[in-house]
This record gives C-alpha cells, sequence and structure tokens, in this order.
C-alpha cells in the first residue's frame, strides 16, 4: 500500500465528523473512512486471477453468479461525461455500514457514508482510490425521481437521499466530470465474515478503552488478536480518542491493512478452501451495477498488488458553515487538476510530482 502527501500539512487541531481539518490532495495524516473496503476488494479480485484457466472462469462465474445487482445508470439519458482514454476503468465505490450500533438509519435505508472513486490506468499495473469526503460542498443535479428535490448546493450524500444511485452517479460525474464504468456499493457489517475467515487479526491498540456499544468490551493497549465481532467494535469506536471520527478512520486503516497482511501470511492464498471462505465472504458484502463482471475485474486486476495502490482525498480546503450547516468546500484549483488527470489518464505523472513518501497504517506492535 502507498499513501502519499503533497508537502501540504493539514491542521493539527483534531478534527470531528463534520469538521475535519485542512485537507490536500494526498494525505497520509487522515485518510478515508472507507478506504479499507476498497482494499479487500482489489485483492479479492487480484486473487482470483491467480487461479487456474478453466477452474478459475467456472469459479468466477460462480461467484458472479451470487453478487446481488442493482441499476444505477437507470433514467441518466444524456449529459453523462466521454469515456477519454479507452482501456482505463473508473469506478464509484459507495460504502455503509447498515450494522454498526451508531447507525441511525431507518430499517430498509441504505446511506453512502463514504463515496470513493477508484481509477485505473490502461496500464492495468496501479489503482488509484479517491475519497471524496460525504460533507463536500457541490452542485447536486435535479432528481429525476423527485423533481422537488436537487439543482441545488448540497452536501454530496444528500444526492443519494434525494435521488438514489442514479443522482450520486450524476453528482460525482458532474464534479468530477470522470465518466463511471461501474458503481460498487459495499456493506462494511459483512467484513465480520471476511475477518473470520481468515481466523482473525493482530492489531495494535494505541490505548486501553472500554467499547461504547454492549456487551462494552475492554480493549488493551498493545498486540491484540480479534476476531470479526471484536474487530468491528474497536473500529467504530471514537468518542474516547482525543482525535475522534479520525481516530477511527485510521484505525479502520489498520484493520484493512491486517486482513491483507493475514490474507498473505496465513496461506489463504494457497489454500482452496481458506481462499474459497475469503472470496464468498467479501462477494456477499457487494452490490453491484448489471454489467459488472467478476471476470472483467480479475483480467483487470491481475497485476496489481497492495504496494500497487494509492490512496487520496478529493481536494478540500476544510470546513465552513453554509446556511446553518457545517460543510466541507472543495479546492477548486487542485480537484481539477486532480480530476483531469483521472480523465486523462496521467494520475501516476501527477502524483510523482507532487507526492512525498508516509508511513502506511500500523497493524502490529
Amino acid at each position: 500500500m502507498t499513501y502519499r502527501g503533497d508537502g501540504y500539512r493539514r491542521s493539527s487541531a483534531p478534527g470531528g465528523p463534520d469538521r475535519p481539518g485542512r485537507g490536500s490532495v494526498y494525505s497520509g495524516k487522515r485518510r478515508p473512512r472507507w478506504g479499507r473496503i476498497a482494499l479487500v476488494v482489489c485483492l479479492s479480485l487480484a486473487l482470483l486471477a491467480g487461479l487456474g484457466l478453466l477452474g478459475g472462469w467456472i469459479y468466477y462465474r460462480q461467484l458472479d453468479a451470487g453478487i446481488e445487482r442493482t441499476d444505477p445508470f437507470s433514467g441518466i439519458a444524456e449529459g453523462r461525461p466521454v469515456k477519454a482514454v479507452e482501456g482505463s476503468l473508473n469506478l464509484l465505490m459507495l460504502g455503509s455500514d447498515s450494522r454498526d450500533p451508531d447507525n441511525k438509519a431507518k430499517a430498509g435505508e441504505w446511506r453512502t457514508d463514504t463515496l470513493i472513486v477508484v481509477h485505473i490506468p490502461a496500464s492495468h499495473d496501479k489503482a488509484y482510490l479517491i475519497s471524496i469526503p460525504r460533507d463536500l460542498y457541490v452542485h447536486i443535479p435535479k432528481s429525476q425521481t423527485n423533481p422537488e428535490y436537487g439543482n441545488t448546493k448540497s452536501k454530496i450524500n444528500a444526492a443519494f437521499a434525494w435521488g438514489g444511485l442514479p443522482l450520486v452517479v450524476q453528482a460525482i460525474e458532474g464534479y468530477s466530470g470522470v465518466r463511471m464504468d461501474h458503481v460498487v456499493l459495499i456493506d462494511f457489517g459483512g467484513f465480520k465474515q471476511v475477518t473470520d475467515a481468515l481466523g482473525g487479526v493482530d492489531m495494535y491498540i494505541e490505548q486501553d478503552i472500554t467499547s461504547i456499544h454492549p456487551p462494552k468490551r475492554k480493549f488493551k493497549k498493545g498486540t491484540n488478536h480479534l476476531n470479526g465481532t471484536e474487530a468491528l467494535d474497536y473500529v467504530r469506536q471514537r468518542y474516547q480518542f482525543a482525535e475522534g471520527d479520525f481516530a477511527r478512520m485510521r484505525h479502520q486503516q489498520q484493520f484493512m491493512k491486517a486482513l491483507m497482511d493475514k490474507a498473505v501470511s496465513s496461506g489463504t492464498l494457497s489454500n482452496p478452501i481458506k481462499l474459497n471462505a475469503f472470496l464468498k465472504a467479501v462477494t456477499a458484502a457487494m452490490t453491484v451495477d448489471q454489467d459488472f463482471s467478476l471476470v472483467d475485474m480479475a483480467l483487470q486486476f491481475r497485476g496489481i498488488r497492495g504496494d500497487d495502490l494509492t490512496f487520496m482525498v478529493s481536494p478540500h480546503v476544510g470546513s465552513q458553515t453554509v446556511k446553518g450547516q457545517s460543510v466541507v468546500m472543495p479546492d477548486k484549483a487542485k480537484a481539477k487538476a486532480l480530476y483531469e488527470a483521472v480523465r486523462s489518464d496521467t494520475v501516476g505523472e501527477l502524483v510523482a510530482q507532487t507526492a512525498s513518501p508516509s508511513a502506511t497504517p500500523k497493524s502490529g506492535n
């Protein structure tokens, strides 16, 4: 995994869920809350490519048939960006945690707490994951299903409430100018099974805490071996830490790195039974568009490994109060440069010009 910074520092003052510090295009300090989900999905697709040709093809089809599907492009008749570079791939990944005790959504509601644009260049040797803050203040197009909503500026996650997935696609494509080839929805709650399929993970607990959720587990400072339920409980905590939600982001990144480390070190890749349980748990937590194909994705990801992933944050200048609510304001100049690089498939060059190394999250001691 590679996390990069562009030389700019965010405010050292801790932020909160609705008041992030100032951010740059590439950040090693405060990473996207749901970047960890993309890592496991990317890893699983890469692992698929290691299977035998005929057996692998059949296995792809079986997994593919079991994934839930939706139509996020329905009702988008015109005005979509034109695909600029053939061979490159852009996925919109939306994350939610429907089983999080802190999630107050009503039964049946699906909240898009996380929005990530994944860009795979035509060379298929890298993947760039751009997290879009859920409170980013942008123009939301008019909703086709609820015409009384939209055609105004608001937090970008309002698009889902106003017009479902199609309006989310329209809002992000309109803001970035990047055409989305596929949409992948991830339910983080499903990753309990992913963790258990690997036999648990080792994580470094940075301070003694007691969970705010029943049965109020106690986590001791130091390296701990956690099963799926314990790991998800820990990474959901935020109120006990001075950095609040930013601490939770960091712990979730540590969790994802721990998952990847365990998948590689535990023999999962070479054990068909373990690999099958791992991949089935991953795909069970996914919902994809109608044209999404695991076979195609495996081919796209076949040469990509953890070290080839670069996380970014959509450029912003921090939070401001607009009409009585806290929103994240875009950095228009940096955003224009970043998304133009995505469109023209030159993100690697942009990263090389502006990036400086930063530490990866610690999963052990």
